[in-house]
């Protein structure tokens, strides 16, 4: 038997064998590649996944940037409130999107279903979610300026020296006195990082707004100017517990006033005292020297006690029309009072008074 034939029909030649790698290698190639692409198609949907990811928010929360603009401390805020779905890709498509560099002060929503991109884009193009600012019950300017600067990016002091500042009161047309009266109590959309200018214009037109014709027509019936009737609104507010009977009260001042009298008003005296928590007026209060002490001084004091609310003001334009000269809390002290048109009807009412307060050891 011829073994070189034989081995011949098992052996190839390097023209054969060179083809098979080839073969080979061309199926390989593709399949590598195939691998390769669906390893970075897996990873680019990931990252696409990771990237578009919306925040899973029981509610909205909020990002407060101040004047500071602080970019490592709005990233601290996301992860703390929103739970950031990876801050590493975030600071990546921060840095892609040129945010670090333009940060805005301001109040932003982060809303449930958003996600890193829309955030970022809300942040860059400063579009703020407005605050209700809202302010009532304010007594002072420093109740005032307090109460809005924890609404909003405003330095309480720098406020409050705002609202003292005779120059800028005159611009808006009051005085030191009566600055407070342009801020009505309600609630407004502003944003959060406003400054005390535009605030300030922003509660002019407000005023001017509330301050209707309608409203300017009743106060003219009523003898006085729109600050005045405020400053009278203040009195009644702080003499009346219940509304209902705030008309009745400012009917009753205006009575005075149209006659003459004192306003003798307690609530006053406590104002020029210094101490809104007395419970029982002294004949040494009413010898206090003060301008807002109503029973020495004719007239209205020359600003409010505090800053009237919408009833209130609503209340003395709109007095009832009765005769009565003289109000006293009732001996219930329940907070009502009892209304007279006589001195010696409101002396028997204040006897009463006076003996529930020794009984009840209130002095």
């Amino acid at each position: 038997m011829n073994l070189s034939i034989f081995a011949a029909g098992f052996s190839k030649s390097p023209a054969n064998m060179k083809q098979t790698m080839k073969k080979k290698k061309n199926r390989i190639l593709p399949a590598i590649a195939g691998i390769l692409l669906l390893i970075c198609a897996v990873a680019g949907l990931r990252l696409y996944n990771m990237i578009f990811q919306p925040f899973s928010l029981p509610e909205t929360v909020y990002i407060y940037i101040d004047r500071e603009e602080n970019y490592e401390e709005v990233v601290r805020q996301l992860e703390e409130k929103a739970g950031l779905p990876s801050e590493k890709i975030f600071r990546r498509l921060a840095e892609r999107m040129n945010y670090p560099n333009r940060v805005k002060s301001g109040r932003y929503a982060v809303c449930d279903g958003m996600t890193m991109p829309d955030v970022i884009r809300q942040l860059r193009s400063g579009n703020q979610a407005p605050v209700s600012l809202t302010f009532n019950n304010m007594r002072t300017g420093e109740n005032l300026a307090g109460r809005l600067s924890q609404q909003l990016m405003i330095d309480s002091l720098s406020l409050l020296n705002a609202l003292n500042d005779p120059t800028r009161a005159e611009k808006f047309g009051f005085d030191e006195q009566t600055f407070i009266l342009m801020f009505i109590p309600n609630t407004y959309e502003v944003y959060w990082n406003i400054s005390i200018d535009k605030l300030l214009k922003r509660m002019k037109r407000e005023y001017d707004l509330f301050w209707n014709e309608e409203r300017k027509e009743k106060a003219g019936k009523t003898g006085l100017t729109p600050v005045q009737i405020s400053i009278l609104a203040s009195i009644v507010e702080e003499e009346a517990t219940y509304a209902d009977e705030y008309p009745i009260v400012a009917g009753l001042y205006l009575n005075r006033l149209h006659r003459g009298m004192r306003l003798e008003s307690d609530p006053t005296v406590k104002f020029a005292v210094g101490d809104l928590s007395l419970r029982r007026i002294l004949y040494r209060h009413l010898e206090v020297e003060s301008p807002y002490n109503t029973y020495r001084n004719a007239g209205l004091p020359p600003g409010p006690i505090r800053i009237p609310s919408i009833p209130a003001v609503e209340a003395t334009l709109t007095p009832m029309q009765h005769r009565y000269l003289f109000m006293c809390a009732k001996d219930d002290l329940s907070g009502r009072h009892n209304f007279a048109t006589t001195d010696a009807e409101h002396a028997r009412n204040a006897a009463a008074y006076h003996r529930a307060l020794n009984m009840r050891k209130i002095f």
